[in-house]
């Protein structure tokens, strides 16, 4: 017999609880950018028809591990977000400024 999610957690200790919410978080903050497209409920054919390209493309770009900033600003602009790129040091992290504003440095207004 079937058993809803909430009968089966609702023992769960609170430690255990507090673990599974560390690595939800954990796993919120880092995603590939399918899991992303995913998580926003897009497909690879409305991400496409946005970007104006073909639907194959959206699957190279996502599947890629190289790629120009430009391309993932305007993949993740496409999304709803905006691009940051930061520099993590031990004891602190630093955005890169180069990237902000890319777009103004290309088309001044």
């Amino acid at each position: 017999m079937a058993r809803k999610f909430e009968e089966l957690t609702k023992n769960i200790s609170k430690e255990r609880r507090e673990r599974i919410d560390a690595k939800k978080e954990l796993l919120l903050k880092e995603m590939e950018l399918a899991e992303l497209r995913q998580a926003l409920s897009l497909t690879q054919s409305t991400l496409a028809e946005t970007l104006g390209v073909g639907q194959a493309e959206i699957s190279k770009i996502e599947n890629r591990t190289d790629m120009f900033v430009g391309t993932l600003r305007r993949f993740i602009k496409a999304m709803g977000g905006d691009l940051e790129i930061r520099a993590v040091f031990p004891d602190r992290a630093i955005t890169i400024k180069n990237f902000s504003s890319l777009k103004e440095k290309v088309n001044p207004s």
